[in-house]
């Protein structure tokens, strides 16, 4: 039976009926990386660092025996001898594989059309999809890969625009064009090119301006979200793409250093020199709130909250924040007396030239916060952005006493307690009494249910319900507020609605594409929609807009990890956080599964003294994993751990 490695989009080993077989990970990596190699060989040495970086040489050789060992037991099953080796040698059986790897010299033996329809279809979908790898020699290597493969595509549309194209291979030229921008959007010679075949520099600009805008996913998953509530219970399925989006829906996101150029923010959490201390309370929620609202911005990039909190109590380091995290702007804001009223002076600092771009003072009466809170987001985005001062966030009517209850509420979420979740309810019912559609608080109202199932642990649907239906209000009353979608995901995520729940967190990232905490939920969610790939990527997202993140960002990545079988990797995010005991289990599952019993046995034993009842096949029946392989693969380390 032959067999294909696929490499575009999902790395699998397919079989000669098309199917995919199972296969370890590792060992397709293994395999991609030895078919470009010149004699299709590598040495252990060398594999071993590919795959595992500069770690520990004894251990990661270790390691790559027993991935070894798989493969070559898979390959007993499967009937077939891919992978074989002499002495300290690894070597590929070409002649048993083939593959979709692209390869120097083959350009010059097709024809140019299909040569370009080949390469159109392979990258639509990104290069080693669902792979993660921290290893900096995989890290150059698959850079090196997409480079070649952008000059592969640059040298075949160059090749066949310099024929005369039937109505069909225009179609493709075109395609193959957009596909060239996207990779070299700033290239010179690339934009040249695409004048001649677009034949017209004003549809190269439409261009520019349609790669610029978010992806179709907030339309699609509006709409979507819309069918639902309409009734609709058909089985999930893809959304449909529209005409406008068709070129672009398979494609890669932005390069890092795409992301880069835009100018980065911080809001410090205000300094409070006030006789007031329930002052500093709500300027503080102010400006959060603030912060939040302009995650929404495609063409600005925010420190979140959790973040700017931190840093903004350490004064000594945060030039080196600053430097490190490529800020640009800063908010430093401080509370104040002038003689009866209290106010909040705000002033923004372009960091790059310490230099004051703007500075106000704002009264703190509550009936004036709603009117403040406007004017520093608008005045703000006027001198960072003149796109954001266009957005009709800007132009949001509050109501100035539900935005008060709003923010006197929403201090109590910092710290989640039954009692608090209580607080926040009633602020957030007292909000609502006086704007039914404050959406804000809607969203908030939802999370309190939410969390108070998880708080409680037993089990009652009548609280996700719950908050199923106030999430649902929120979407309804704004369908561009990103929290609404948010606090649905996160309800139907907890009810086992997996594909839902996904559904949702697209679209709130989408809404909000900055928003640390937003990101940070969406990838807890493909971690139990068993998308562990998915979920890392966006967890690493998050932490780059909020490094000093709370402990569930680096909990999120560790339960990434282990699903992927990167178990030191696992126990590196866990030893992040600030409290590493909250992750005992898993950091127990982890160590059992690199073979070190005595360290799993270390947690097992903590675990067990504040939970003497815990049952492991009881607690796997509660936590929503959507794919049987990933409850097993958690079952496997808690046994071997000693649970």
């Amino acid at each position: 039976m032959a067999f294909v490695l696929k490499t575009f989009g999902r790395l699998q080993l397919i079989d000669g009926e098309g199917n995919a077989v199972a296969f370890p990970e590792k060992g397709l990596l293994l395999l991609a990386y030895l078919f470009t190699t010149d004699q299709a060989s590598a040495d252990r040495t060398t594999v071993a660092r590919f795959l595992w970086g500069e770690a520990d040489r004894d251990v990661a050789l270790s390691t790559l025996r027993k991935v070894i060992s798989r493969v070559k037991s898979r390959q007993d099953d499967l009937g077939v001898n891919i992978l074989s080796s002499q002495g300290n040698m690894l070597i590929l059986d070409r002649a048993a594989l083939s593959s979709d790897i692209l390869l120097a010299g083959e350009e010059d033996e097709v024809e140019p059309f299909s040569r370009l329809g080949q390469l159109v279809a392979l990258m639509n979908q990104p290069f080693l999809e669902p792979v993660h790898n921290h290893s900096r020699q995989f890290q150059r290597w698959l850079a090196e890969r997409e480079n070649f493969h952008n000059e592969l595509l640059a040298n075949s549309v160059r090749a066949a625009s310099q024929l005369t194209p039937s109505p069909k291979e225009s179609e493709l030229l075109r395609k193959a064009a957009v596909i060239l921008f996207r990779t070299e959007p700033k290239d010179p010679e690339t934009l040249q090119l695409l004048i001649r075949i677009f034949k017209a520099e004003g549809e190269v600009e439409s261009l520019r301006s349609y790669f610029e805008q978010r992806r179709n996913s907030t339309a699609r998953g509006i709409a979507a979200r819309r069918e639902s509530s309409e009734g609709d219970a058909r089985s999930p399925r893809p959304p449909s793409v529209s005409s406008t989006a068709k070129l672009e829906a398979a494609l890669p996101l932005e390069p890092e250093d795409m992301r880069i150029a835009v100018p980065r923010l911080v809001l410090l959490p205000p300094k409070n020199q006030s006789v007031r201390p329930q002052a500093g309370f709500l300027a503080a929620s102010l400006v959060e709130d603030i912060t939040i609202g302009f995650c929404v911005f495609n063409s600005l990039e925010v420190i979140a909250p959790y973040s700017a909190v931190q840093i903004g109590h350490q004064v000594e380091t945060q030039k080196v924040f600053f430097e490190r995290h490529r800020v640009n702007y800063i908010l430093d804001t401080r509370i104040s007396n002038i003689g009866d009223e209290v106010t909040l002076f705000a002033q923004l600092i372009f960091f790059d030239q310490n230099q004051i771009v703007w500075a106000e003072r704002f009264s703190l009466d509550r009936m004036d916060l709603a009117r403040d809170r406007r004017v520093v987001a608008r005045q703000i985005a006027l001198s960072v952005s003149s796109e954001i001062e266009r957005h009709e966030a800007l132009r949001e009517d509050l109501n100035p006493v539900a935005y008060h209850r709003y923010l006197v509420g929403r201090r109590h979420l910092a710290r989640l307690t039954l009692p608090n979740l209580r607080r926040v309810r009633k602020e957030m019912k007292a909000a609502l009494s006086v704007s039914p559609d404050f959406t804000p608080a809607l969203s908030s109202m939802a999370r309190t249910y939410s969390k108070e199932w998880l708080l409680t642990a037993r089990g009652d649907i009548d609280l996700l319900q719950l908050a199923e239906t106030f999430a649902k209000q929120a979407t309804g009353t704004r369908s561009d507020f990103a929290d609404g979608y948010r606090e649905l995901g996160v309800a139907k995520l907890l009810q086992g609605a997996f594909d839902e729940s996904a559904e949702a967190m697209e679209v709130a990232e989408s809404l909000a594409p900055h928003y640390a905490d937003v990101i940070a939920d969406y990838a807890d969610t493909l971690v139990h929609c068993s998308l562990p790939a998915m979920a890392l990527r966006k967890i690493e997202r998050a932490i780059e807009l909020n490094p000093l993140g709370p402990d569930t960002y680096f909990w999120t990545a560790a339960g990434a990890n282990y699903a992927l079988g990167e178990f030191e990797a696992s126990l590196d995010y866990i030893g992040q956080m600030a409290d590493p005991n909250l992750a005992d289990r898993l950091s127990a599952a982890s160590w059992a599964m690199l073979g070190h019993q005595d360290k799993a046995r270390i947690f097992v034993r903590r675990f067990r003294e504040g939970n003497p009842d815990f049952d492991v096949d009881k607690w796997l029946s509660a936590v929503p994993s959507k794919e049987q392989w990933h409850k097993d693969l958690y079952r496997e380390g808690l046994k071997k751990a000693g649970f």
